[in-house]
């Protein structure tokens, strides 16, 4: 049923090795079932390092005559995201006073957003700031017409113009007053440039 071994014999025959085309010696893999073979182990072991999602669009020093970031980009800033969609007018506000450069305060011109709002107009509003905005720093109308873009996704809209005033240089959070102090007081991350101002 089982083969003959020959035990009773002086000289076992001793396995024999080929170690050609093979340099050093061929490492254990530690993992069942796995030959124990360099390409096999390195398949096996490679590790590709962790990018978090957030980190594939950082946003570049701006371009003259492009926008810095795309309409639908919003959660490249998720908090303002967020507030744009639950009170459209606080963004919106903060967004005037700096295309306006402080010359209408970011209550007044949020609370107005607000009373449009509730009768379906602030879009003809918050598209003549776009166009504003545009015309500042010679972005091109797209994907396509001001008034077209914020009475079909206004939030988006204004997500992207604030974004835009903030990867120039604008810390939104404090106003035109605040801003300049600080780009007197060479307190800026960027350089703030607004076609106009040096008079």
């Amino acid at each position: 049923m089982y083969p003959h071994v020959d035990t009773m014999s002086e000289n076992p025959p001793t396995p024999t090795y080929s170690v050609a085309g093979h340099q050093d010696p061929i490492p254990a893999s530690g993992i069942p079932g796995v030959q124990s073979h360099p390409m096999t182990i390195h398949h096996h072991m490679r590790h590709q390092p962790y990018i978090p999602h957030n980190l594939s669009r950082i946003p570049s020093a701006p371009i003259p005559g492009q926008w810095t970031s795309g309409l639908c980009h919003c959660f490249d800033d998720p908090v303002n995201c967020a507030i744009t969609c639950v009170c459209p007018c606080i963004t919106f506000g903060q967004i005037t006073e700096i295309i306006n450069r402080g010359s209408k305060s970011c209550v007044s011109r949020g609370f107005l957003f607000g009373m449009l709002s509730m009768v379906g107009a602030a879009c003809f509003y918050s598209c003549f700031y776009r166009s504003k905005l545009r015309g500042q720093y010679d972005l091109p109308e797209e994907p396509c017409t001001d008034c077209l873009v914020h009475f079909c996704c206004s939030a988006c809209a204004l997500c992207q113009e604030y974004r835009e005033l903030k990867n120039r240089g604008f810390d939104m959070g404090i106003g035109w007053e605040a801003n300049m102090d600080r780009q007197k007081r060479g307190v800026t991350m960027a350089p703030i440039v607004v076609p106009g101002m040096a008079r």
